[in-house]
Parts: structure tokens; C-alpha cells; sequence
């Protein structure tokens, strides 16, 4: 991979750590609820598995997906899905729901799995996985075909940074905000973090279908 794809990937995984939506908010609450820092940190390691598992689901999707679709069909599907889901998103504002304050590390994991998928936080990766070639397939935009093992490794560096980034800015954020500025200004930056996100979906989707434009 490039330096501009190392860059987009942990950029990305920036975005998504300062977004309320993934994470950090539900660690302060914790935090909050249990009187101790240590809550609010603990939180993060089983909030960045679950955010790498829906990543990794999707990441999974588009590799098989490569290996039975034109490079230009697969990008127009996802074009379209990055499109409409950032537009459904922009209308319709409500997350999903925990059952409970009392949660474990696999419950943890299973809900920053859910609120990252229902975030699209995976489909925002598709643009730059489009320009990543799939094992053993060239597709239509040029790329010369690699082998398993070297796809394999640049797909698992890829979520590695963008968990790693995710990881590192939502525990920053979740300390300051617990020891510093607390929960009283969260309502207003949730939504108004939720329009930039969705806005931030359909430009991905802008931009996946001009590669395959200028990709020609």
C-alpha cells in the first residue's frame, strides 16, 4: 500500500474514534457509573475488537466479492450502497439500543460490533479497498494481481491501523472528556457528528464511483 492509503486508513480510524456513536460516549458513561477511570479504559479494548470485527466482515464481503465481480461492477455496487446508506442515515438519527449499564467484555465486544455496522463504519473502508488488488485478479483498474498471502497481509495491516487509530483516539477522548469536560455538551456534538458522518458516507460514495470514471 501507498502512504496515502496508510494515511486514509488511520484518518478514518480518527473520524470513527471521535464519533460519540462508536464508543467513547458508552465508555464516559461507565466511567461515570462505576466512579473510576479504570471503567472508561477498560471499555476500550472489547469496544476495538467489535469495531474490527465489522470491519474485518466487511473487508471479508469485498475480498470474495473481488473474485466473482468486475472490479467496475463491484464499485458501483458499492457506490450506490455507500450513497443510500449515508442518505438513510442522514434521515433517520437513532442508534441502537444497549439492554443495561451492567455489561461484560463479550457484551462490550457484540455492542461496538453493532453500533460500527450500523454506523457503516466498514463501508467507509470501500474506496480504498477497490484500489487494493485481490489475490490472483487483476479487475479493470489496472492493478497487477497478487498472491494470497500478500493480499492477505496488506487487508490485515489495513484494519490493524485503522483499529489501532480508532483505538488510540477514542481512549484520548474518553479520558478527557470523563476527567475534564464531562457529559453535559454530549447531545449537541452526537448529532451534530451523526450529519457530518452521514454527509461523510455520501461523498464516499462520490467518490468510489469517480475512481471508476478517471480509473479508465
Amino acid at each position: 500500500m501507498d502512504t496515502v492509503s496508510w494515511l486514509s486508513y488511520t484518518l478514518l480510524g480518527v473520524f470513527h474514534g471521535i464519533n460519540p456513536g462508536m464508543g467513547w460516549l458508552f465508555a464516559v458513561a461507565l466511567g461515570m457509573q462505576e466512579k473510576r477511570r479504570s471503567a472508561v479504559i477498560g471499555a476500550l479494548f472489547p469496544m476495538a475488537l467489535g469495531h474490527a470485527i465489522s470491519i474485518g466482515v466487511v473487508v471479508l464481503v469485498i475480498v470474495l466479492a473481488q473474485q466473482r465481480i468486475s472490479t467496475n461492477v463491484l464499485g458501483i455496487v458499492c457506490a450506490v450502497v455507500l450513497f443510500g446508506f449515508g442518505l438513510y442515515k442522514l434521515f433517520r438519527t437513532r442508534h441502537p439500543r444497549w439492554v443495561g449499564m451492567r455489561v461484560n467484555f463479550k457484551d462490550l465486544t457484540i455492542w461496538s460490533f453493532l453500533m460500527a455496522s450500523a454506523h457503516g463504519a466498514g463501508l467507509m473502508l470501500a474506496p480504498l479497498l477497490l484500489r487494493m488488488p485481490a489475490a490472483g485478479h487483476s479487475g479493470h483498474m489496472h492493478h497487477a494481481p497478487v498472491n494470497m498471502t500478500d493480499s492477505a497481509t496488506m487487508l490485515l495491516s489495513a484494519v490493524g491501523v485503522h483499529t489501532l487509530s480508532f483505538f488510540v483516539v477514542t481512549g484520548i477522548v474518553a479520558v478527557v472528556v470523563y476527567e475534564v469536560v464531562g457529559l453535559a455538551l454530549l447531545r449537541k456534538a452526537w448529532f451534530n457528528l451523526d450529519m457530518l458522518w452521514s454527509i461523510a458516507l455520501m461523498i464516499a460514495g462520490i467518490v468510489t464511483a469517480g475512481m471508476l470514471f478517471w480509473g479508465h
